[in-house]
């Protein structure tokens, strides 16, 4: 396995990883921003009141996005089991 290989490998790995988490953490992230937005409105600093609805929104996206996610994490899989034989001959 040479050294492009092996990059090539790492930067896919990355790409998914970061496709993956995207949805998950944009929604954290969007409603993280407005429970803070509502807090400094009402000046009401209680910490249960942005992690209830972020856990909510996770949870929810995760079962909108899973299914999406699962497969792309297959394919994934699926490529690099394909590309076995052709990296341990010395090829890319």
């Amino acid at each position: 396995m040479n050294t492009n290989a092996v990059l090539d490998l790492g930067l896919q790995a990355l790409l998914i990883t970061a496709k993956l988490s995207a949805p998950v953490l944009l929604t954290a992230l969007g409603v993280g921003l407005a429970i803070s937005l509502v807090q400094s409105i009402t000046q009401i600093q209680e910490v249960t009141l942005s992690f209830v609805p972020k856990a909510v929104a996770v949870a929810l996206v995760l079962l909108v996005a899973g299914h999406w996610m699962i497969s792309e994490m297959l394919a994934f899989t699926n490529e690099l089991f394909a590309r076995i034989p052709n990296l341990l001959s010395g090829g890319g």
